[in-house]
């Protein structure tokens, strides 16, 4: 049972993160789904400024896959 509590304790902020600060602007779309859509359609007209403000509201995502990613390598190394 300690594990998962540390485990959730590891996973919280950048949950906490990818919930407030990654997908705010929640109305009338969350701005990282706008962004996103913009660079899937060719990112014509984005400037320096949007690339900076998607890698923004990236970011809280990336601190949780790669939080993720070592609490699993962290798992596996202690099953073995």
């Amino acid at each position: 049972m300690a594990c998962y509590d540390f485990t959730m304790q590891r996973l919280l902020w950048p949950l906490l993160a990818c919930l407030t600060l990654g997908l705010a602007p929640f109305v009338p779309e969350p701005h990282l789904v706008g962004k996103i859509r913009w660079v899937a359609g060719g990112a014509v007209g984005m400037q320096t400024m949007d690339w900076l403000d998607l890698a923004m509201h990236a970011a809280p995502f990336v601190w949780l896959l790669v939080t993720a990613a070592l609490v699993v390598r962290d798992r596996r190394r202690a099953a073995s």
